[in-house]
């Protein structure tokens, strides 16, 4: 087991919009949550951890007391009940948000000791009720010696919080590790040596970052003119380094039609997006500037495809009627998406080929889908042909058309009663009952479908 001590700097982002220059800088209120953990008394160069943590807090509070639109809150967890057994609930707002009480928190930073379990991701899950309200900017600062103790994750619980508008901006200051060691937290955030007090100034980042403006962000899904008019579709956001999913969103446009902002993006990290449109699209290597509204644009121009049954009036006779068609990217194999008819979906504008899963198929290729455009295809209502068959046998049905034939389906060995659903146009069908040894016995018979008329063959004797 090893041990580490973490600051996460987490900032809540509820903006609408991109910030406006030159405005009053809006009231920040940071939630500090302290780990009061038994593992804080293990020793350290002469020192007990806590000690360092004590020390490093004084650090943060003094830096901070000069900031006149902060205010400060405490959290404190694993000191109320001793390990063992200790309690994985053990957390507590010891100070809520109010002005002037550095002093208190720092009294009562002053006054803990170690003496309980180590529940982070419970503690930070906790810490969203913590803030009065989501108008302000809302940070929280972590520190902690120990790894989760309780089966939490915190990388888990840290995706959950910016999940409800708590942007994280985490740094980690390890205490004994290896570099190999340190790696396990990259979804954490920034590691920084704490093994010796020297290292501390590289925490100023952490000052400076609670000081930048708002980050915010915008997706913008193009159409074939740049404009970012595409909307209502799907957006699956990566951690480009660790593959990791971060966020499903379906896009969306604001009360001015503009793509909305979006605040939960984390400086410094690479981010892979795919929207999800039919066929995919995909930007990598996506990153968000520190402080500034980034606009982030994607091709995505699109087009819609209405599929239905020719007459469409004459549809709802049938209502156990259901029909699909693949459709592909033209001269590919790739099935893009299954499409029922009778319904409208939407695609980027391109050339594609259609396969309708009628008897016989019904191929349409090269249909282009244009921006902001429906295209409409239409395909007959099929007919309805039961064959009687004397004694289960072999056989099938054939298309005939212009002398050739086409073999569509083969007759069920197994049944004697065979219903198919056809689209309009002339068949033939040959069969041989399963005790007649001879070739000779074969029935051929020809027939013609039409749009919903229903027939009945009889294929008793030749």
């Amino acid at each position: 087991m090893f041990r580490l001590l973490l600051v996460f700097v987490f900032l809540s982002c509820i903006s609408s919009g991109a910030i406006a220059q030159g405005k009053s800088p809006k009231k920040m209120r940071i939630l500090f949550i302290f780990d009061a953990s038994n593992s804080m008394s293990g020793k350290l160069n002469g020192k007990t951890k806590m000690e360092y943590a004590k020390q490093m807090f004084v650090q943060f509070v003094d830096s901070l007391s000069r900031k006149k639109n902060y205010e400060f809150a405490l959290r404190m967890y694993g000191n109320t009940v001793a390990y063992p057994p200790g309690d994985c609930e053990d957390s507590k707002l010891f100070v809520p948000f109010q002005k002037n009480n550095l002093a208190l928190i720092k009294q009562k930073v002053a006054e803990v000791k170690p003496t309980g379990i180590t529940p982070i991701a419970h503690s930070l899950t906790k810490c969203a009720f913590d803030f009065p309200d989501q108008v302000s900017e809302n940070v929280v600062i972590l520190i902690t010696d120990g790894i989760e103790e309780c089966g939490g994750d915190p990388c888990i619980a840290k995706l959950d919080l910016e999940k409800k508008g708590i942007l994280i901006r985490p740094f980690i200051i390890g205490i004994g590790l290896s570099k190999q060691d340190a790696e396990i937290f990259n979804c954490v955030g920034t590691y920084i040596d704490g093994d010796n007090p020297k290292n501390w100034s590289g925490l100023n980042p952490v000052l400076e970052q609670l000081s930048v403006s708002r980050t915010t962000s915008q997706i913008n899904l193009l159409d074939i003119s740049g404009r970012p008019t595409e909307t209502n579709v799907n957006m699956s956001i990566f951690d480009q380094k660790t593959g990791n999913m971060l966020y499903n969103y379906v896009h969306a446009l604001n009360e001015k039609n503009n793509p909305d902002t979006i605040t939960h993006f984390t400086p410094g990290r690479v981010y892979r997006i795919v929207v999800n449109t039919i066929p995919p699209v995909e930007k990598k290597n996506v990153s968000i500037n520190s402080g500034k509204h980034t606009i982030i644009p994607i091709d995505c121009p699109q087009g819609k495809l209405n599929l239905h049954f020719s007459p469409q009036k004459n549809y709802m006779r049938k209502p156990n009627l259901k029909m699909r068609a693949i459709i592909r990217k033209s001269g590919e194999m790739i099935t893009l998406h299954v499409q029922n008819l009778q319904t409208r979906e939407t695609y980027l504008t391109g050339s594609y080929d259609l396969e309708f899963l009628t008897l016989p198929r019904t191929i349409i290729q090269d249909l282009k889908i244009n921006q902001s455009m429906e295209k409409e295809v239409e395909i007959p209502l099929p007919g309805y042909v039961t064959i009687n068959l004397k004694e289960a046998g072999e056989g099938c049905v054939f298309k005939e058309e212009n002398g050739i034939l086409t073999r569509i389906v083969n007759l069920d060995k197994n049944k004697t009663k065979q219903l198919y659903s056809l689209q309009p146009g002339k068949y033939r069908v040959t069969y041989r009952a399963r005790s007649q040894k001879m070739t000779i016995f074969t029935i051929d018979r020809g027939f013609e479908v039409e749009s919903e008329k229903e027939i009945q063959l009889d294929l008793i004797s030749q």
